[in-house]
């Protein structure tokens, strides 16, 4: 689970270097930077609910 996690973060994170490079790609690093922040949330309260068992 925990791979799968960082390899969603680091393509999100190389979607927004190229969104932020081409500046025809803007959207594409809003895109990124929103779909990181969501998987860092999920991976974060995966990790959380782990810890409580």
């Amino acid at each position: 689970m925990w791979t799968l996690i960082g390899l969603l973060l680091l393509v999100w994170l190389a979607l927004s270097i190229i969104g932020f490079v081409i500046k025809g790609l803007v959207w594409l690093a809003i895109i990124g930077i929103v779909f990181f922040a969501a998987t860092a949330l999920f991976g974060w309260g995966k990790g959380k609910d782990q810890s409580r068992r």
